[in-house]
């Protein structure tokens, strides 16, 4: 099953997405960090998370870009690595799309650009899903503050917009997670 969490900033939406994991059943659970580690803010942030997660038994594997090789040292083949068994959790949309998006340069794109970006970043993700039973993708509402930004900015909101809905498109379940509140607008 594949479930879509979307929130803003401090929600409480990778608690929640946590929740879904440890709720699966699932005893071999891994977490893709997508997160690139920028100043002390970007530390302490990754810290939070790790603590969150302590004890739960996650396989961590980090993958700033390319989502799709996340789990490429584990076989295909569902007989040998029993995805049956396996929950992903991949946190989160917003970090991997900035990192894929300015991973060359920071040249604004242009539309069609962002639209092929927003197929690779979906695909990518979705990619990962036969491989687990479960998989949790947590991503952000960045568009919904009616603020005007630079270029730069509204490509990558842009570029989320895109990214969300695909994803929103072939999940199970889309939830919001609004101020520690999951509020379920798909499943």
């Amino acid at each position: 099953m594949i479930y879509l969490v979307t929130g803003g900033s401090g929600s409480g939406k990778s608690e929640y997405a946590e929740h879904l994991v440890m709720s699966s059943g699932c005893p071999v659970r891994y977490y893709v960090a997508t997160m690139t580690v920028y100043g002390e803010e970007g530390k302490a942030k990754v810290l939070r998370h790790q603590e969150l997660r302590r004890g739960k038994g996650f396989i961590t594997v980090e993958c700033p870009v390319n989502v799709d090789t996340a789990l490429s040292g584990i076989s295909s083949n569902q007989e040998e690595d029993a995805p049956e068994d396996a929950a992903l959790l991949l946190e989160c949309v917003s970090n991997l799309a900035a990192n894929e998006m300015f991973a060359d340069s920071v040249e604004e794109l242009g539309n069609a650009a962002i639209n092929r970006l927003a197929g690779k970043l979906a695909g990518d993700i979705l990619s990962l899903a036969p491989r687990v039973r479960d998989m949790v993708i947590v991503t952000n509402e960045v568009a919904s503050d009616g603020i005007t930004y630079d270029p730069g900015t509204d490509q990558y909101i842009r570029l989320m917009g895109l990214v969300n809905r695909r994803l929103g498109a072939c999940s199970h379940q889309v939830v919001e997670v609004v101020y520690g509140i999951p509020v379920v607008w798909k499943g």
